[in-house]
């Protein structure tokens, strides 16, 4: 991979000069902080916001197969996996797993890899992609078909069990055959793969048939649906304007979306067992937090890691995949459960630092819990960060408290993963970590070097920070109040 010399681009563009709008916080520690790693700092052209998007990965055979916002793309893991070294019979983490990207690369290049998430499609993803060379091509036709061939009896009075967060989301005749066709692949005689790939791309279906539209830290709601309908008529009530956000266009059929989506997997799958050797590698996958699962992994068990946390941008994977994960069959209540489980990126996310306490402690390991505990309250940028935002909420510049509680849970929960990681990781081995710089009430936060800050108290050696060309805006509220500030978007590399 090419490195670009952060003298090919004027630098100080991409650093930040004021961390405090107008100077009304202190920010000297975050100052000191971009003077110190401005100097490992590349502007690169070699990565783009496609790459560390799930941009590219829409066109990549079988990372189409579950649409993931948040995800990244193939190419981007397999630059990173070249500039870290990973080389055949190599273990790779990602602890944050998604849509799987990272684990298939790996396999598809005879490396190993250990995955975790909370989001239950990942282990239907994970289990479809895994399964490539497994797949009965004449199996899948025979399903294909049967499917095409059939339609929803007119009788059928079968209901989705909506929850509040999706009610009214597919239309009348389309909410029929979702319901359907799961009961008909669920009876069916077809090989449990064949199922679960079937079921997969249901998932996969179900924004572009319904009435919503992920949208940042919510779903998005066209206005043609009933709950949206409802919700005018009582507003016209109490005279006022009526909500008019989305229009979605033409929302095609459950038919129309399922054999699209049906037709690309297995076409993609045609071809890969074509190809014959698509490669070994071994994924070990489990459902569940890396904040529990990490802690109980062996030591020195891996040589690298290529992850994406959430961001610490109040954006919540629990209502933006919210119909998925209802159709999977999560209550309200266990989505809210599921919710406290995230990385803290949310408003509503609570601490979690006396329930890491007490699992250390139920673990054996009270005293890695008191040591990475001391690591990430020995930060002075971070604690600078903190009374800055805490000021400013003072100040009433804040209109959600739950915002400190966020950042102050974020990089604790992330202080306790990067820590766990080192230990798992041999000498010598390496982690690339992708994230967002985010701006709260006018006080930047720089997520790239603080987050270097607490690997190198960790025990890592910064190797190398690439900055995206393309600088990630402010919201339209923040520029007009505090005025625009450029955020990088940044691969960390570090090396124990």
């Amino acid at each position: 991979m090419t490195q670009i010399s952060i003298f090919d681009y004027p630098i100080d563009e991409w650093t930040v000069k004021q961390f405090s709008a107008n100077g009304f916080c202190c920010d000297k520690a975050r100052i000191a902080l971009e003077e110190k790693f401005i100097k490992l700092t590349s502007v690169t052209d070699e990565y783009n916001r496609q790459s560390v998007s799930f941009q590219l990965s829409k066109k990549d055979s079988v990372h189409r197969w579950l649409k993931y916002k948040e995800g990244f793309s193939a190419d981007l893991v397999m630059k990173l996996l070249k500039e870290m070294g990973i080389k055949e019979g190599d273990t790779v983490l990602d602890p944050f797993m998604g849509s799987g990207t990272t684990s298939l690369v790996c396999k598809f290049n005879n490396i190993n890899s250990i995955g975790f998430d909370i989001l239950p499609m990942t282990k239907i993803s994970i289990k479809a992609k895994d399964a490539i060379m497994d797949y009965d091509i004449e199996e899948l036709n025979r399903m294909y078909d049967a499917f095409v061939n059939s339609s929803t009896p007119k009788n059928y009075k079968g209901k989705f069990n909506y929850i509040s967060i999706t009610d009214s989301a597919f239309p009348d005749e389309t909410e029929k055959d979702v319901v359907y066709y799961t009961e008909w692949i669920n009876k069916s005689d077809y090989s449990k793969i064949s199922k679960n790939l079937f079921v997969l791309c249901i998932i996969n279906s179900l924004e572009s048939i319904s009435y919503t539209r992920k949208d940042g830290q919510y779903l998005a709601w066209d206005s043609r649906s009933r709950k949206i309908i409802e919700a005018n008529k009582a507003r016209a009530a109490r005279g006022a304007k009526p909500i008019d956000r989305l229009n979605k266009g033409d929302i095609p059929t459950f038919h129309t979306a399922l054999e699209y989506e049906l037709q690309n997997v297995i076409t993609d799958i045609k071809s890969l067992q074509n190809e014959g050797d698509i490669g070994n590698g071994k994924i070990h996958y489990e459902e569940g937090s890396s904040l529990l699962n990490l802690p109980k992994l062996d030591s020195q068990i891996i040589e690298g890691v290529v992850t994406s946390p959430p961001y610490c941008n109040r954006y919540d994977y629990t209502r933006t995949y919210a119909l998925e994960m209802n159709y999977l069959g999560l209550s309200s209540a266990e989505i809210t459960k599921l919710r406290q489980s995230l990385v803290s990126c949310t408003v509503e996310n609570k601490s979690k630092i006396d329930f890491l306490k007490e699992y250390y402690a139920s673990i054996g390991k009270a005293e890695d819990y008191n040591r990475i505990l001391n690591i990430y309250r020995s930060i002075d940028a971070l604690n600078e960060t903190r009374e800055a935002l805490q000021i400013r909420q003072d100040n009433g510049e804040i209109n959600n408290k739950g915002v400190l509680r966020m950042v102050d849970g974020y990089f604790t929960d992330l202080t306790f993963i990067y820590a766990e990681i080192y230990r798992l990781l041999k000498d010598g081995g390496s982690i690339a970590v992708v994230n967002d710089n985010v701006r709260y009430a006018g006080e930047v936060i720089p997520v790239d070097f603080i987050s270097s800050e607490i690997a190198e108290k960790i025990g890592f050696k910064v190797k190398k920070i690439y900055t995206l060309k393309q600088k990630k805006g402010n919201s339209s509220q923040q520029m007009a109040k505090y005025g625009r500030v450029a955020l990088r978007k940044s691969i960390t590399i570090w090396q124990k």
